[in-house]
């Protein structure tokens, strides 16, 4: 009776199916191209993200650049500044050709006198070339500024 309990009890030798051998390495390899995929695909986020922004700071520039183009005149004793089409563009022209060469200006100008109105765009290229994005995407930023005077 104690000889059928210990050879209950005793390890038994493993048996190994014919049909699992190999499939540890295939999971693993299916894991490690699933990690590549969203490596590459949070890279490319992250680069677009940066690149829009820095293109925003182009035109958040540029704008502020343009806003100080103004005319001075004299007004009943009072001193104003009006924008022109003209020297908003001038302005903003000057502050691309001194900041991203890459950018290029698509409108610059006033819609009310006061306000300098300008639309920069760039070109996005991934880091890493991809099938999805093979050409890249355009980007595009506006932005405002108005002058005053106190």
């Amino acid at each position: 009776m104690i000889a059928q309990v210990r050879r209950a009890l005793a390890p038994k030798p493993e048996s190994r199916d014919p049909d699992d051998g190999g499939s540890v390495l295939i999971l693993t390899l299916g894991y490690a191209v699933l990690a590549i995929a969203v490596i590459l695909v949070c890279t490319a986020a992250t680069s677009l993200y940066l690149a829009q922004k820095q293109l925003d700071a182009v035109a958040d520039a540029a704008a502020l650049a343009a806003a100080d183009g103004f005319d001075l005149t004299v007004v009943g004793g009072e001193p104003v500044a009006t924008l022109t089409d003209a020297g908003v563009r001038r302005e903003a022209e000057a502050m691309m050709g001194a900041l991203d060469p890459e950018a290029r200006l698509v409108s610059a100008s006033t819609p009310d006198g006061v306000s300098a109105r300008v639309r920069v765009a760039g070109q996005w290229q991934p880091p890493i070339v991809t099938v999805f994005v093979p050409g890249g995407v355009a980007l595009e930023s506006t932005a405002t500024s108005r002058t005053a005077l106190r």
